[in-house]
């Protein structure tokens, strides 16, 4: 559709068994603040079954309307029901805008539906915004994080694109709030190809990177897994969880899961001290929400600086032996 057609602000209102993803509400937030640029309403689309009794949860946190479509085969996630049943809400309500988390489930359906729009759509973007010229600018890291491009899809609706969790803020919940819950009757069969048989939770030590209010992260210039095992004692002695920049995964001393980061995690804790980690693009937009960052660095003029509300130029390996003694010795 073009842009005389269409009108409105969406976001996909994810969720697991009956709980709302914590993303979307983060998103609803910045969809208000679209909303005060360009007028348009927020609604969440909200799919499974059994799920309508999350849209006063959404309505709270902003939204001025959810669409709710249920039925038995939207009840665990699956990429072609949910997938038809996407495009043809857009294609009776018209949006100029859909907004996805980037998450797993987002990442996998949204791309699905623009194909089936023909339409355009920005892949895990870390702000939104408008231009001077009025057009909504998607930013999103590029060339490994080198740099941040601004994309825009200048005729096409809906203007489609994904959002990396914890780059925004939820608004406080207002449960007073009102708004318009829209029902729709959807008929929609399951995907003939696979059948999920059992979702099962994945079972980890300690709080995931993304959760934690206390992070000590390492990079590059850890010089090996000894040294990396007294980052993790640090984590450990100040109440925090250990994390890393992408060469620590590359060289297969630490899972995935810990990475922060463009390719890794966002993480948005209340203190983080980064280690031998110089700061690429890549890794800061992972990062930078951070309410206080420390860094320990031997190159004075590391871009990770610029970000730092403490900094220390000097060898970690002289630093942390210290710090560990020092927090020991006060315990």
């Amino acid at each position: 559709m073009t842009k005389n057609e269409a009108n409105g602000i969406w976001v996909f209102a994810e969720q697991r068994n009956g709980v709302l993803d914590k993303t979307p509400l983060e998103l609803i937030a910045k969809a208000l603040e679209l909303k005060e640029t360009i007028g348009e309403e927020v609604t969440a689309v909200l799919m499974g079954q059994d799920v309508a009794g999350l849209a006063d949860s959404l309505i709270a946190y902003g939204a001025d309307k959810v669409i709710v479509a249920e039925h038995a085969n939207l009840k665990v996630y699956s990429a072609r029901p949910y997938q038809k049943v996407a495009v043809e809400l857009v294609n009776k309500y018209k949006p100029s805008i859909f907004i996805f988390p980037a998450t797993a489930q987002g990442r996998d359906l949204a791309p699905r539906v623009m194909c089936t729009l023909g339409t355009g759509l920005t892949a895990d973007a870390v702000d939104l915004g408008f231009d001077d010229e009025g057009a909504f600018v998607q930013t999103t890291p590029a060339f490994g994080g080198s740099l941040l491009a601004h994309i825009a899809i200048p005729e096409l609706r809906p203007q489609m694109v994904t959002v990396r969790a914890h780059v925004f803020d939820a608004r406080e919940p207002d449960f007073s709030r009102k708004g318009e819950v829209i029902v729709e009757t959807v008929e929609v069969d399951a995907d003939p190809d696979y059948e999920v048989l059992s979702v099962e939770p994945i079972v980890k030590n300690g709080v995931a990177i993304h959760e934690a209010e206390v992070l000590v992260a390492g990079g590059r210039g850890i010089k090996n897994e000894e040294d990396l095992a007294q980052l993790r004692e640090l984590a450990s002695l100040i109440g925090g969880e250990l994390a890393c920049s992408r060469p620590l995964v590359d060289d297969g001393w630490l899972d995935h899961s810990l990475q922060i980061g463009q390719s890794g995690t966002t993480v948005k804790p209340k203190f983080i001290l980064n280690i031998g980690i110089s700061g690429s693009v890549q890794y800061m937009v992972g990062m930078q929400k951070a309410q206080t960052i420390a860094t320990i660095n031997t190159y004075d003029r590391a871009e990770l600086f610029d970000i730092t509300q403490y900094g220390v130029v000097a060898d970690y390996a002289k630093i942390v032996p210290a710090i560990i003694d020092e927090i020991k010795a006060r315990k």
